[in-house]
């Protein structure tokens, strides 16, 4: 006799045509947790596990997870030290989401060091969810944030040897680790709650104006607290088409793991456009149990995790483009 909760099952099955897996509901809980994308993640995870550690709210340890990152001038994609447009100047983009599905977002934005935070007042302060270019700025300075400069000698420098070999407009992007441009973190506290942050100064020497996915909620970043939370990284472009993060957190909606909903979003963005594979986008992903999972098209992607049982550590995603050997 077929019990009510195998029907339940055989009809998932079916209505995906039999690929996709029910969620794991014997895996234990691992609560909370953090997972941020790149090895600046590692110091970007201590100072969110800070918050969570002392039973705090996942937004409140995002926004202080980034805003390290933000603040860090080593870091070459995001906020001070970030390196700039072509035409010389740091513009930053950046969201956040929380466990309401209330979320901020700010993009273009200049002179303001930490762009999350601004992300959050938008989400708080205001009616809107989104502000982009001067209004974000006076927006920024009218809520207390102080205008700082963004543009550091190093960053400088590598922007004027790029001029020297680019008189023109950029043609193509470049896959390397200086040009990754984001940190995406999402997390789960304590009691189950799930929140998610996205910031970055945008693709190295990218034309004046433009702004990529990490400020765009669904794309750079979603989180839906009754399923999961996901963030993206790498050619924004690529990921915009896709609304990846969204993508990612609907197939763990299906009963996907989180490592394999980023598969499969990853797969989609190349199925779209074959020419994406050349490119790298990653995705990260944690769900309401706590697991994680990432996955990248090129190799050379890591993402760095931080719960109790194993501490803060990094994680090589696999890819879609097997390593070279």
């Amino acid at each position: 006799m077929i019990t009510r909760r195998q029907l339940m099952g055989t009809t998932a099955m079916v209505a995906t045509g039999g690929l996709i897996a029910m969620a794991d509901e014997t895996h234990p809980l691992n609560r909370p947790v953090v997972i941020s994308t790149w090895r600046h993640g590692l110091a970007a995870n201590e100072a969110a596990w800070a918050v969570l550690s002392k039973g705090g709210r996942a937004l409140d340890a995002v926004e202080a997870g980034v805003r390290q990152s933000e603040s860090d001038p080593a870091v070459s994609s995001v906020g001070v030290g970030g390196l700039p447009d072509a035409s010389g100047e740091v513009t930053l983009d950046a969201c956040i989401m929380d466990e309401h599905g209330d979320c901020g977002s700010v993009a273009y934005l200049k002179d303001i060091e930490n762009p999350i935070t601004v992300a959050r007042m938008v989400m708080e302060q205001s009616p809107h969810v989104m502000m982009v270019g001067e209004g974000a700025k006076s927006f920024a300075l009218a809520k207390g944030m102080k205008e700082k400069n963004l543009l550091t000698p190093n960053a400088k420098e590598e922007w004027e040897k790029w001029k020297a070999k680019h008189p023109d407009a950029i043609k193509h992007w470049e896959i390397n680790i200086e040009n990754h441009d984001t940190i995406g973190m999402v997390a789960i506290d304590a009691a189950g709650n799930l929140s998610g942050a996205c910031t970055t100064s945008g693709l190295a020497w990218k034309l004046p104006g433009r702004v990529g996915d990490s400020p765009i909620i669904g794309a750079g970043l979603y989180v839906d607290n009754e399923v999961g939370a996901a963030s993206a990284t790498g050619v924004g472009e690529a990921v915009i088409r896709a609304v990846g993060s969204f993508l990612v957190v609907e197939l763990m909606r299906q009963g996907n793991s989180p490592q394999d909903a980023c598969r499969l979003a990853t797969e989609r963005v190349i199925e779209k456009n074959p020419q994406w594979k050349e490119i790298q986008v990653g995705f990260i992903a944690v769900d309401k149990r706590g697991r994680v999972g990432g996955y990248c098209i090129q190799p050379g992607f890591d993402y760095a995790v931080c719960d109790q049982a194993t501490g803060n550590r990094m994680i090589i995603a696999p890819s879609r483009i097997p390593t070279s050997s």
